[in-house]
This record gives structure tokens, C-alpha cells and sequence, in this order.
């Protein structure tokens, strides 16, 4: 699959775009604090690269939960839900896992944005902090590619029915979603998607009786991606 990569110059000029023709965005909404405890200490000097991104599997996904949960609270109202741009921001699942991306992200992140004294995006720098910022763009970074996932919907409706029926294969189910969590790729570049496969398969490696919340999670990743 080739992967769309955004260009220094392209982020800017599109992001200044979008946000340009805001006429309602973040400028009037508090700013969310985000519990970033769980993350390990990246320093007081702001960073120009996401420390998290090969920090090891379990920093990883602590990143993209944390960051979940800091981006539905302070992002989602402008860039979308899952990150999906309605298209008045920028679609940020194509900006780049790397040094380029992680440089457009943060400073954006720290310094927000202004038009003609209007604040269209606040600086959330001071306010959520370095490891808040990390662990969003790690979330935004891993969003999964949702066409991939649509070529893999009826397949996975099938996992999801087997699960909620109770009297699955689980195992085979289990190694069927990492298979196809294998096949779905970021937009960004990043090395691995937080697709529905991947989470559903994750919840029966650590709980293999838990069918009816991996059925769950499928359930509603579908009904997302429509």
C-alpha cells in the first residue's frame, strides 16, 4: 500500500488552510487535563521526536490508551473522531511517524494557532504537558488505514458473531485477528496499527473467557468505520 506522506511545506500550508476557515474550533472550549502517570518521564525539555514510538510494546500501548482518552477530550471536536477529518482540519493520520511529522506536530500541539486575534486552536503546551502531547500523537499515529479494515468487514462480522455466540474457537479466532491486524497498515508510516483486529485479539491473549468484549470491540470498530 503507498503511503501518502505529508511534506514540511504541504502540512503548513494545508494546516494553515483548514484552520483558517474555522469559524468555531477549539478557541472556545477548556482544554482537558490528561493522567499521564503510567508513562514514563520524558524530561522537562520539549522533544522533536515521539519518545513512545519504540519505547517497547507496553509503553506503546499505554501511549495510544492514554492518548485516546487525551485526544477524544481535546481534539476530536475539530479533527474527528478516530481522527477521521470532516475535512474543515487536517487529516492528521497521514502526518508522518517520523522526525518531519513529530517537528509539525509538536509545535502545533505548543503553540496552537491564531487568525487576526481569533484563537482558532489553543497552545495545549503549557497546559497538558510533553508526555500528554506524546501520547496523542502516538494515538494519532497508529490510527489504522479504515479502507483496509472495510475489505476486512465481513470477515470480521463473522469473528464478531462466533464470539458473542459463546461456543467459539477461541484460539483460532484469537491468531485469525492477528493475521489480519498483520494486514492493516497506519496512514502515517507508524509500524503498527491500533486497528479492531488488534485490540480484539489483545483482550483474548489477556482474558480468553472475554469473547463477549471482544465481540463487543468489534462491534462497535465496524460500526465506526461506517
Amino acid at each position: 500500500m503507498s503511503v501518502i506522506k505529508f511534506k514540511r511545506p504541504l502540512i503548513a500550508g494545508v494546516a494553515l488552510f483548514a484552520l483558517a476557515n474555522l469559524a468555531f474550533a477549539h478557541g472556545d472550549v477548556a482544554p482537558q487535563p490528561v493522567n499521564t502517570d503510567a508513562l514514563p518521564e520524558v524530561g522537562e525539555d520539549w522533544l522533536s521526536e515521539n519518545p513512545y514510538r519504540d519505547a517497547g510494546e507496553e509503553v506503546w500501548q499505554t501511549a495510544v490508551q492514554i492518548g485516546a482518552s487525551g485526544y477524544n477530550q481535546n481534539c476530536a471536536r475539530c479533527h474527528g473522531l478516530e481522527v477521521i477529518s470532516g475535512g474543515l482540519a487536517p487529516d492528521l493520520r497521514f502526518l508522518e511517524a517520523e522526525e518531519f511529522g513529530d517537528e509539525w506536530f509538536i509545535e502545533r500541539f505548543r503553540e496552537g494557532y491564531t487568525q487576526n486575534g481569533t484563537t482558532k486552536m489553543p497552545a495545549f503546551g503549557e497546559l497538558l504537558g510533553q508526555k500528554a502531547a506524546w501520547a496523542i500523537r502516538t494515538y494519532i499515529e497508529a490510527r489504522p488505514d479504515d479502507a483496509a479494515i472495510e475489505d476486512q468487514s465481513a470477515e470480521l462480522k463473522d469473528i464478531r458473531d462466533q464470539l458473542a455466540a459463546g461456543d467459539a474457537d477461541v484460539e483460532a479466532l484469537k491468531a485469525r485477528l492477528r493475521e489480519i491486524a498483520g494486514e492493516i497498515e497506519t496512514l502515517s508510516g507508524a509500524p503498527v496499527a491500533d486497528s479492531i483486529a488488534f485490540r480484539a485479539a489483545n483482550l483474548l491473549e489477556a482474558n480468553p473467557s472475554d469473547t463477549a468484549h471482544a465481540a463487543e470491540t468489534l462491534t462497535i470498530g465496524l460500526s465506526a468505520a461506517h
